[in-house]
C-alpha cells in the first residue's frame, strides 16, 4: 500500500480548520460534541482525509465517553497504533494506515469479543450511509 503524502497546505485545502487540527495535528474534539458520537446510522465510517474505509457502525456501541466507540476496525491492516505518551499517560494512537490520520485511541475497556474501545474523534471520520 502506498502512502498518501500531502504538504500542510493541501491537507488544509481539503479539510476544515478544526479537521486539519485533529487529524494532522493531533487534536481532540471535546466530549460529546462530535457530530457522531450520538449517531445510530447504519453505514461504514470512513477515514476523513483519505476516504478509507475504517469501522462498521455494527461495531460502534455507546461508551458514555462522548466519542464515537467501535470495538473493532474493518480491517486491522486500515489502522496503525502508535505509543502516545503526551499529557502525562500513556496511550495507543490510533491512525489511518494510508495517510497517518490521527484517528484517536485505543483502550482495552471494550465489550466481547475484542474488548477494544477505539475511541475515535468524529471530526476524522466521515460516514457513508449510501445516502
Amino acid at each position: 500500500m502506498k502512502k498518501l503524502v500531502l504538504s500542510d497546505d493541501e491537507w488544509r485545502l481539503r479539510l476544515t480548520p478544526d479537521q486539519f487540527r485533529i487529524t494532522r495535528r493531533k487534536g481532540t474534539e471535546r466530549a460529546f460534541s462530535g457530530e457522531y458520537h450520538d449517531c445510530k446510522r447504519p453505514g461504514i465510517y470512513r477515514c476523513r482525509c483519505c476516504d478509507r474505509p475504517l469501522f462498521d457502525s455494527e461495531t460502534k456501541f455507546d461508551s458514555g465517553t462522548g466519542w464515537p466507540s467501535f470495538s473493532q476496525p474493518i480491517d486491522t491492516g486500515g489502522i496503525a497504533e502508535k505509543d502516545d505518551r503526551t499529557l502525562w499517560m500513556r496511550r495507543t494512537e490510533v491512525v489511518c494506515a494510508l495517510c497517518d490520520a490521527h484517528l484517536g485511541h485505543v483502550f482495552p475497556d471494550g465489550p466481547p469479543p475484542t474488548g477494544l474501545r477505539y475511541c475515535i474523534n468524529s471530526a476524522a471520520l466521515k460516514l457513508d450511509d449510501g445516502g
